[in-house]
């Protein structure tokens, strides 16, 4: 009988590992959150951006090898989400103060779930079925990893606030919506995306991508300066 008992913990401690680490952030609401350590919310958040990051990259590679194997399609690339000043490496990131830098990652986030979904949309409505099924699928996949990414990042930024580590004059972003340019939201709400517009944003969300994974770990690392950085 003790063999028996030996087994299950067994196989249940070498379970646990797989299903913490696949976790949602905040799986259990606001209430985990509330009792988690600010570094698992930093770890949960920034773990989460990579994950993003590392599918906003394989998508944007896997189009570029599928339509533009030729590579003549590079060029200057205006991203909607050009006024939002970002820091361009990493000491001016870590001069930024939390509040400054804690907005941008959310200004970020807020600036792509529109056009990520549209994005989900258009690819699902393209007649090329080779292409269509994976494309779309990881589309809808980054939206909604950009809207359970930008709630947990206004999650540590209301833990950061009851710890004094930031005032409470951080300003969050109501409207989303509002940072995309009309012109661009019109076109693909007709459904009118090609396979150009298809490589610009995923080219410019794959660059967000990496600022927002880039800023977390900064963020991290100026907020709780006793870890290992």
């Amino acid at each position: 009988m003790k063999k028996v008992w030996f087994a299950v913990l067994a196989l249940v401690y070498l379970d646990l590992p797989i299903r913490v680490g696949t976790a949602p952030i905040c799986a259990r609401g606001q209430a985990e959150c509330h009792f988690s350590s600010l570094g698992d919310l930093f770890d949960r958040v920034i773990q989460q951006s990579s994950r993003m990051h590392g599918i906003s990259s394989d998508l944007h590679s896997y189009f570029e090898q599928y339509f533009f194997p030729s590579k003549n399609h590079l060029g200057k690339r205006k991203c909607h989400t050009y006024s939002i000043l970002t820091p361009d490496d990493k000491e001016n990131a870590q001069r930024l103060g939390r509040e400054e830098l804690t907005e941008v990652i959310l200004r970020l986030l807020g600036a792509w779930g529109d056009p990520l979904s549209q994005l989900h949309r258009s690819m699902a409505q393209d007649q090329n079925q080779d292409f269509n099924h994976y494309s779309s699928n990881k589309a809808l996949e980054m939206s909604d990893m950009v809207q359970e990414l930008r709630n947990g990042v206004a999650k540590v930024a209301e833990k950061m606030k009851l710890l004094g580590v930031i005032s409470n004059t951080l300003g969050y972003i109501s409207s989303p919506e509002s940072l995309v340019p009309s012109s661009a939201s019109s076109s693909n709400k007709r459904g009118e995306l090609n396979s150009i517009d298809h490589h610009d944003l995923l080219y410019c969300f794959r660059r967000d991508s990496n600022k927002v994974k880039n800023y977390l770990r900064i963020l991290k690392c100026s907020t709780l300066p006793e870890l290992d950085c």
